[in-house]
């Protein structure tokens, strides 16, 4: 049970990590586009790259912080009745919508990685102007689903875990079994 915990601590440590440094990404998305703005409107002088650029950012932005929204439950959801049930049905409920969560998850996986895969194996290019490659934000794409994975398997057993009672585990929170985000315990 133990190392249990611990696996579900290190996911969730992990997916912290990488979400707090993915976050500065958005930094560099704004720089690059009120960088083109200044460009195209006060020296009449647009870029080929801002654009795609930002794009691609924010494309890896959003699939590899997935893992640290979840372990945040930053997700938007409807909870209006959610949020009424005690902890134990809350879980519960957790549990039967995890179906639904890793069916779509293991398909975009699998896609992903295929298209992935397509595209590290002819070195895709964008076809554009600038033409910078797209193998490595194609291959972000089954990297964050994995990570997304990982989390939502901790999730899911810290859900188990609250609908058992394991250890009391229904009158804490939850963050309590696997750890405050971020600690080292």
């Amino acid at each position: 049970m133990n190392a249990l915990l611990a696996g579900m601590r290190a996911v969730t440590r992990f997916n912290d990590w990488l979400g707090r440094w993915i976050s500065y990404l958005i930094f560099f998305i704004f720089v690059f586009l009120l960088l083109e703005v200044f460009l195209r409107y006060l020296f009449n002088s647009p870029t080929v790259w801002t654009n795609e650029l930002s794009q691609m950012l924010f494309g890896a932005y959003a699939v590899l912080s997935g893992g640290h929204i979840l372990a945040h439950r930053g997700h938007v959801n409807v909870d209006l009745i959610h949020s009424k049930f005690p902890p134990r049905i809350r879980a519960a409920v957790d549990i039967f919508t995890a179906i639904m969560f890793f069916i779509f998850l293991l398909a975009l996986l699998y896609f992903g990685s295929s298209m992935a895969y397509e595209s590290i194996a002819r070195l895709e290019h964008s076809q554009s102007a600038w033409n910078p490659p797209l193998w490595p934000i194609k291959t972000a794409l089954p990297v964050g689903v994995f990570l997304l994975l990982l989390q939502g398997a901790a999730k899911l057993i810290q859900d188990v875990l609250i609908v058992l009672d394991a250890g009391g585990a229904a009158r804490r929170e939850r963050s309590d079994i696997v750890g405050p985000v971020g600690s080292e315990e």
